[in-house]
């Protein structure tokens, strides 16, 4: 018994021995236990009190409690739930762990159908995750209305979309409802320019988009806005969806971007004021990109102030022996600042301008300080690229104008013809095309206007391929712009 007792005791020892040196040698590691994957998953109603689609709600004194699975946070509730039809008073939303409460201090309609959106209100406290669009549905008759309306809106100068505006339904289609009367109905657009609106009564709608200035009616004829053609009827058996277009444009151009104190803010104050010598005469600049001038575009002067008078024989083009050539000069806007010089110039050309001492005088009666001779040279045409463009499910009946974009800015339009469009020389670069439908055949995009006379604005549709390359050094460039 000693014997197996020594034995088991040598036993127990060896293995402490081997399990103290296998710890010390740093082979056994204790790791903590794995999270598990990121949530990813917004939160899930789990119960609803009032039930959610409830009929004979009460017209007065309704809080609705909304309990979710996992702990939830409000962003932004108030500009975030859209209640329809629209409320007179805005109702308290709070929230408080899983549950989000809204008590309406309205009273409501009866026979109604009324539906609460929460946009991107509601999210996960954890991870951060969005309940997207979560709706509650509750009417004070008998039955949920099921009337949708639905469609896309985009912005019809360059066929992009503004997420930010809001679409609205106006029970009175007289033109003054979208100013002076808050909508009926009104839902957002998503990033794709769609919107739907859902449980709307039969009845006969007035369709508008515009910015939202807080009392959803519109003002400024700066921002954007749309309108549909003719009133929508909504009836009992029919719905209208996705089938509604509207495209929004701003009446007026944009204010400027000023400060507080009414300053523009693209005012570079920095700057170093100019001394009063300096005051006492003008300064001109030409656009010349390293002495070398364009082969497609006019030469561009422009002064620092205003033009009153120009005294044109004192602008000369000459080549380099001071013969004279004779060009063409124009006002190139109507602040009399920037001046285009056209002639048809040659590759690889040498060419002199002298500007005379009094050639522009300001309305000061200021002139430069004294004549001034530049010498430049032409750009060569293997600095170009020609380019060939086919056109398909273009409808030329509707007078399409081509536009070259670059930084979102128009800088070549062209009126274009069934077939193709060649050009054997065009500037190297990356541009956005569109297609312009110039209705009144000025080569511009015009804006619409609503109140009085309802003109729709011009449109402007994108390519499948909306963005080519030009290649320089000769490149032959072709492409098929696919509408």
């Amino acid at each position: 018994m000693k014997g197996i007792t020594a034995r088991l005791l040598t036993i127990s020892c060896f293995l402490l021995v081997g399990a103290i040196t296998y710890m010390q040698s740093g082979c056994a590691r204790i790791v903590p236990p794995s999270g598990g994957p990121k949530d990813t998953l917004p939160p899930v109603l789990v119960k609803a009190v009032p039930k959610d689609s409830l009929l004979n709600m009460p017209l007065t004194n309704v809080k609705i409690l909304l309990t979710f699975d996992e702990y939830v946070q409000l962003d932004n509730a108030t500009s975030n739930l859209i209640i329809n039809p629209t409320l007179k008073k805005i109702p308290i939303v709070e929230n408080v762990l899983k549950t989000v409460s809204v008590k309406i201090k309205d009273t409501l309609e009866p026979n109604t159908t009324y539906s609460l959106n929460f946009g991107n209100g509601i999210k996960d406290v954890n991870e951060g995750n969005i309940l997207r669009n979560f709706t509650y549905v509750f009417s004070t008759g008998k039955y949920i209305d099921s009337g949708t309306i639905g469609g896309r809106v985009t912005l019809a100068k360059d066929n992009k979309i503004d997420s930010t505006l809001l679409i609205v339904l106006h029970r009175h289609t007289d033109d003054s409802a979208v100013a002076k009367e808050t909508p009926r109905y009104t839902t957002r657009v998503d990033r794709k320019g769609r919107f739907l609106f859902r449980n709307i009564a039969t009845g006969t709608y007035a369709i508008y988009a515009l910015k939202d200035a807080g009392d959803k009616k519109y003002h400024d004829k700066s921002d954007n806005f749309a309108f549909y053609d003719n009133p929508v009827t909504v009836t009992s058996k029919f719905s209208v969806r996705d089938s509604i277009f509207l495209f929004a444009y701003a009446e007026l151009s944009t204010k400027p971007n000023t400060t507080a104190n009414g300053t523009n803010k693209n005012n570079n104050t920095s700057q170093k004021k100019p001394s009063k010598k300096e005051k006492e005469k003008l300064h001109v600049s030409t656009d010349l990109q390293n002495g070398k001038q364009d082969l497609l575009s006019p030469l561009i002067l422009t002064y620092d102030q205003p033009i009153k008078t120009l005294d044109t024989p004192q602008l000369r083009l000459t080549d380099t022996n001071f013969n004279d050539i004779q060009y063409k000069l124009v006002a190139a806007d109507t602040t009399m600042k920037k001046f285009k010089l056209y002639y048809g110039w040659k590759e690889d050309s040498v060419f002199k301008l002298i500007i005379g001492k009094t050639f522009a005088t300001d309305t000061n009666g200021v002139t430069l300080g004294a004549s001034d001779t530049l010498r430049f040279g032409t750009k060569r045409e293997s600095e170009y690229g020609s380019l060939r463009l086919r056109f398909k499910n273009v409808d030329f009946a509707q007078h399409p104008v081509l536009q070259f974009i670059q930084n979102d800015k128009v800088v070549d339009s062209v009126h274009i013809d069934p077939g193709e469009w060649y050009r054997e020389l065009y500037h190297p670069g990356e541009y956005e095309l569109r297609i312009l439908y110039d209705a009144n055949q000025n080569g511009t995009w015009d804006p619409g206007s609503f109140f009085g006379i309802h003109k729709q604005p011009e449109r402007v549709m994108s390519p499948k391929q909306p963005k080519i390359k030009v290649r320089g050094n000769g490149w032959e460039n072709e492409y098929d712009v696919v509408l």
